[in-house]
């Protein structure tokens, strides 16, 4: 049998890393694959790296976590984003990372073009937290 938390228990956790990442995180757009995990350096180049607002986080309802606000920003560097990772304010620690794709792709997070070019606006779609053990 598998061990199973209340939905309350579950969206504490959920903002529980909202809190940990703390405010103002960055996120970096990268290409190629993610690296084995969120201690390992980062992989592939950077082709954006945006500050996310205060409060990044919608608060936790049913077991899911979603973006707040707005999430754009500008090409730094041309290429095809392929991962996502967030950290801290401070830009050191990573904390959470995952899959890119285009809108309705299926990847952890979901953006407008994932074909970034120097200068493009870029938009985060879709970005969710589902915590397990429901």
């Amino acid at each position: 049998m598998a061990i199973q938390l209340s939905i309350a228990a579950r969206n504490a956790r959920l903002d529980a890393i909202e809190t940990t990442v703390g405010t103002l995180p960055k996120l970096d757009f990268r290409t190629g694959a993610q690296a084995a995990d969120c201690a390992t350096a980062d992989a592939g180049t950077e082709l954006e790296q945006m500050t996310l607002p205060s409060d990044w986080m919608g608060a936790a309802a049913a077991g899911a976590k979603s973006l707040a606000g707005s999430w754009t920003g500008t090409g730094d560097a041309a290429g095809s984003a392929g991962h996502f990772r967030i950290k801290d304010s401070t830009d050191t620690t990573c904390h959470i990372q995952g899959s890119i794709t285009a809108t309705s792709g299926g990847g952890d997070m979901e953006l407008d073009n994932i074909v970034i070019a120097v200068g493009q606006s870029i938009t985060v779609n879709t970005f969710t937290l589902t915590d397990g053990n429901a």
